[in-house]
């Protein structure tokens, strides 16, 4: 849904692209350094129950995801290793948003937290394991020879909802924006498993030769 905006901010993060390039940044340090900048904003802030701060610094590295490709292909530097690093680490960075709230209602400050932590707790692992095994799915199939995008929820999607949920849950101090949020993606993210296994299994049904 959200990938129709994709070309919007790439246009916008063309310019200070532009500058990393003229000081002989590559892309894959652009990418390296954007997954350390989410990681560190994720795991960092948000087991402190920090979340609008945490928010922004994951949020200025997440759009180093849309720089790197640009910058790679305006200088022709666009490879199978770049691609297979930037999907790895975009893994790491989503997996580190959603482990730093599994840490929050793990370990943080009971005090703080209104409802049932222990629920919540497992409704983050819960986004956090669907949502890399929506990405293993398509993953899995692109190597077979088949496609598996679509869903209701794609990657952007519940990086964009989660964060911004998340973000404005902090500054309104409203943790119910937050918990809400990871019922949806909990749910949406079951869904969009069984849709690519779906989307696969059509494939195959369609064209036998793929399932030999």
């Amino acid at each position: 849904m959200l990938e129709r905006f994709r070309g919007f901010w790439t246009k916008i993060m063309s310019y200070p692209a532009d500058g990393l390039l003229r000081l002989g940044v590559t892309p894959d340090q652009v990418t390296l350094v954007g997954t350390l900048g989410v990681s560190a904003g994720a795991l960092w802030f948000y087991p402190r129950g920090e979340f609008f701060v945490g928010t922004l610094v994951i949020t200025l590295f997440v759009f180093s995801d849309l720089m790197d490709g640009y910058m790679a292909r305006k200088t022709g530097k666009s490879s199978k290793w770049g691609a297979f690093l930037d999907s790895t680490l975009d893994r790491v960075g989503d997996a580190a948003v959603f482990g730093g709230l599994v840490v929050y209602y793990g370990i943080g400050d009971r005090e703080t937290q209104l409802g049932d932590a222990d629920l919540y707790l497992w409704l983050s692992l819960a986004c956090l394991v669907l949502g890399n095994l929506t990405s293993y799915a398509r993953a899995r199939a692109e190597s077979l020879g088949m496609t598996a995008k679509g869903g209701i929820a794609e990657r952007s999607d519940r990086l964009v909802a989660i964060l911004v949920m998340t973000g404005l849950s902090g500054l309104f101090d409203l943790p119910v924006l937050r918990e809400i949020t990871l019922w949806a993606l909990a749910l949406a993210s079951l869904i969009t498993v069984f849709q690519r296994m779906a989307i696969v299994r059509k494939q195959t049904l369609a064209n036998p030769g793929l399932d030999t």
